[in-house]
């Protein structure tokens, strides 16, 4: 069993769709796990969040955890504590570790030191906790993952690593086109690809047109990820062409992203539901409720 989640690729195929389907059974009965009984998570935030604050703060406290929120400049990192001495530490009080930073380095290095279980909540090179619920949310529309092709058009960032890494060890064709420029780390196409299971692969390609074809999802985010504020100008002529948040107007219009057809309010749901399967699968067995 994987001890940390950084990238997705720690769990097998077998785990992620086994972790899936767990999401899909704690969404049905929100209060029926309670694998976090007695037990803190740490969760630290040096990025602003939305939805995986409130989501990962929800979840563990459904979990019947405490969760101990920690923003940035609220700790010694601020002040020079090494993620060495913080992991330690940390481990001695926590049954977890979630971690929303920017450089990847930063989160592989406090795994290293953590002797608890660390979850990535997102840094600039993956966000696998958003992949785990496009993929439950895809599970929930389509029935099975095995054989469904969905096109990713936009910026090459860290949903769309993400998304390729565990989208293809589920079975999906994962297909993302993006400008030349805007390309996915190449290395990451290939772990995925490496990675493949259940008919799943990746394919790259700068046509989005093309990569729509046949799709049965498409997907899409902001042109301007967090911290590239300047290089919007440019971003935004390249993609002349969704996690959230949403510009409606950009890069998917308000037709899209409130009409019939939309899965993002779901998609957005889905990462507490996909969470909670994660935190239980790597913090210990479930503890079911009793009977009234």
């Amino acid at each position: 069993m994987a001890r940390h989640f950084l990238t997705g690729e720690e769990l097998t195929s077998d785990e992620l769709l086994d972790l899936v389907d767990r999401a899909i059974q704690l969404k049905a009965d929100r209060a029926l796990s309670r694998a976090l009984e007695g037990r803190s998570v740490a969760l630290v935030f040096e990025r602003p969040s939305t939805r995986t604050r409130v989501s990962f703060e929800v979840g563990v406290r459904e979990l019947g955890g405490h969760p101990v929120v920690l923003r940035e400049g609220e700790t010694q990192l601020s002040r020079g504590e090494s993620l060495r001495d913080f992991a330690l530490v940390l481990s001695r009080f926590v049954a977890a570790i979630g971690v929303r930073t920017g450089p990847h380095a930063t989160l592989v290095e406090l795994a290293e030191h953590s002797e608890v279980p660390v979850v990535n909540m997102l840094t600039e090179d993956h966000h696998p906790c958003q992949a785990l619920a496009d993929l439950m949310t895809l599970r929930e529309r389509f029935g099975e993952l095995s054989g469904l092709r969905v096109t990713y058009v936009g910026d090459g960032n860290n949903v769309a690593h993400s998304l390729m890494v565990l989208g293809a060890k589920a079975g999906l064709e994962v297909v993302v086109a993006t400008p030349p420029e805007l390309g996915p780390d190449r290395q990451i196409a290939e772990i995925a690809t490496a990675s493949a299971a259940n008919g799943g692969g990746v394919k790259l390609t700068n046509d989005p047109e093309a990569a729509a074809t046949d799709a049965h999802a498409l997907y899409t985010d902001v042109w301007v990820s967090m911290g590239e504020d300047d290089a919007a100008g440019s971003r935004r002529a390249a993609l002349a062409l969704h996690c959230l948040p949403a510009h409606p107007g950009e890069e998917i219009s308000g037709d899209v992203l409130y009409g019939d057809r939309s899965a993002v309010w779901d998609q957005a749901e889905n990462r507490l539901h996909a969470q909670k399967a994660l935190l239980e699968l790597l913090v210990g067995p479930p503890r079911l409720r009793r009977a009234a």
